[in-house]
């Protein structure tokens, strides 16, 4: 099973990622969980840039697109492969929404990595408000980088509702406890 969860930031993606891959090491399933951008030399750089600099929207892309590649060749398509779930925190779709937010075309993005990125089984959407967000952001001892402005979160929020309507996903409001989220992921998983 492929599973990913994607939402703007600030709503708990990272600790229901972890929570869903605790649910199935439970269950005697081999979990691979990972996160985009990766750890890799190219997710690495688009990390630093979140607080050193953006790069140009059109390196921004492409570094996305070699992070991905890579991803998808040394830990995504070997795990599904060998019959493991697969649990990411961010993939493709969140590309979509940030450079989609850029001005580029989220159809275009999501045209170029579906042509070498597996779909996933389950996209859980993870939704919540803007503002509340940036509070969260805020309470985790963070503050809004580039990435996590007002206007540009509003509009990649947009980006991933408009998703909502594929057949493998659904949207899970977080504007609940992390625990009722979890409770709502595992009811959208049929568990």
């Amino acid at each position: 099973m492929f599973i990913v969860l994607e939402g703007i930031d600030g709503t708990g993606k990272s600790t229901q990622a972890r929570r869903l891959a605790d649910h199935f090491l439970a269950r005697g399933r081999t979990v691979v969980l990972s996160r985009e951008p990766t750890d890799g030399p190219w997710g690495t750089l688009l990390r630093d840039s979140a607080s050193t600099g953006r790069l140009t929207p059109e390196e921004e892309l492409e570094t996305f697109l070699k992070d991905r590649r890579q991803h998808v060749t040394e830990k995504i398509a070997p795990a599904l492969a060998a019959g493991h779930t697969v649990i990411l925190d961010r993939y493709y779709f969140s590309t979509m929404a940030y450079q989609g937010a850029r001005g580029f075309d989220p159809q275009e993005i999501r045209r170029q990595n579906e042509a070498f990125a597996p779909v996933p089984d389950l996209l859980l959407i993870l939704d919540l408000d803007v503002d509340t967000a940036l509070q969260r952001i805020g309470t985790r001892g963070d503050s809004a980088n580039q990435f996590e402005q007002r206007g540009n979160l509003a509009r990649c929020r947009e980006i991933f509702l408009s998703l909502a309507s594929e057949p493998f996903a659904k949207v899970i409001s977080t504007a609940t406890t992390p625990d009722e989220v979890t409770q709502q992921i595992l009811a959208a998983l049929g568990t």
